[in-house]
Formats: C-alpha cells, sequence, structure tokens
C-alpha cells in the first residue's frame, strides 16, 4: 500500500510541474493560480496544498531539483583538463537537452528572474574553485564574463531548438571561453 501512495505522490508532482512548466509557456508566475493549476493538472486544491505552499513554491522545487543536478554534474568534473572540460560543457547541453521545455520556460521572462542568476551562481563559484592561476579579483570577472556568455549561448541554442547537437555546442562554447573562432 505504501508504494502505491509514493506512486501517487510521484504522479501528482510530476503533473503539476508539467502544469506549471506549461502555465509559464502563457503567463508569468505572477498569474499562475492554485486553481489553473488544478485544472491543468487534473486535481484538486487539496491534493495541490498536500504537496506544496502555493504556486511559487511549486516552482522554486523544479529550480531547486535543477540547480541541484547541476551541482552534481558540476562537481564530478574536473575543470582544468581541456577534454574534462568539453566533457562536462557536453554533460550539461545534454542534461539541458533532455528537458528542453523547462530551460526554455525557466530562462524566459515569464518564470522566476531569479532562477538564471541561481544557475550563474553555481557555475561561478564551480569556476572560482577551479581557477587556480589568477588573482582573486581577475578570477571574479573572467568567471563572470564566462559564463554570462555561455548562458546566453545556450540560450540561444534553447529558443532556435537545438539545430546542433550538444557535441558541436561543447565545441562551439569550449572554442569561446578559450578565446578562439570556433572552426566547424
Amino acid at each position: 500500500m505504501g508504494e502505491k501512495l509514493d506512486r501517487r505522490k510521484q504522479y501528482t508532482r510530476k503533473v503539476l510541474k508539467e502544469s506549471m512548466i506549461d502555465m509559464l509557456k502563457q503567463t508569468s508566475i505572477n498569474h499562475v493560480t492554485v486553481k489553473t493549476l488544478c485544472e491543468m493538472a487534473d486535481i484538486n486544491r487539496s491534493t495541490f496544498y498536500t504537496h506544496y505552499r502555493d504556486p511559487y513554491d511549486l516552482l522554486m522545487t523544479i529550480e531547486d531539483e535543477i540547480i541541484t543536478d547541476l551541482k552534481n554534474y558540476l562537481n564530478s568534473y574536473s575543470f582544468d583538463q581541456d577534454e574534462e572540460s568539453r566533457l562536462m560543457t557536453k554533460k550539461l547541453l545534454e542534461y539541458i537537452e533532455d528537458m528542453p521545455e523547462t530551460f526554455r520556460v525557466l530562462l524566459n521572462e515569464n518564470s522566476d528572474p531569479a532562477f538564471e542568476k541561481r544557475v550563474m551562481n553555481v557555475a561561478h563559484q564551480f569556476v572560482m574553485s577551479n581557477t587556480y592561476d589568477l588573482d582573486e579579483t581577475v578570477s571574479d570577472y573572467y568567471s563572470t564574463y564566462i559564463i554570462s556568455g555561455a548562458i546566453h549561448v545556450i540560450k540561444a541554442w534553447i529558443a532556435a531548438e537545438r539545430p546542433e547537437s550538444t557535441e558541436e555546442m561543447a565545441h562551439l562554447i569550449h572554442a569561446f571561453v578559450n578565446g578562439g573562432t570556433p572552426e566547424r
């Protein structure tokens, strides 16, 4: 009986998350209501409140899961090795490619504007902890420059519905980061 409840809870949370992403395609988080989420997910309000306080809590849960996944990905690679850096970028792009609609929505104007900053902060902390040769101030600026550019390239890739493969994008981003013009 406990396993069925767990599956039901997992299913409910899944449909609520999917409904939130679908709603954010059309409207800002400020206009998402529990009522409309429940109608879209085909659940009742009391079920929603069993899992989340409000739409913002649901959105924060979605974002927190992604941030945790990104931290895990980044911490499993060593940034200072050239090939490993490219592989890490490819793996992150594959993660994004597995949930393109989620990232397209979370990185657009209808969602929480703090999400992009949170992603940048995670990447910034990782780059700062793996940049050894630079003065701390220079390293901070370098990290900000690299991460901002990479995130905007990824946003453009997602918006274009990913015409390039993750391998091609990893190569492009890696070339940009290293100050070069990529060869195709």
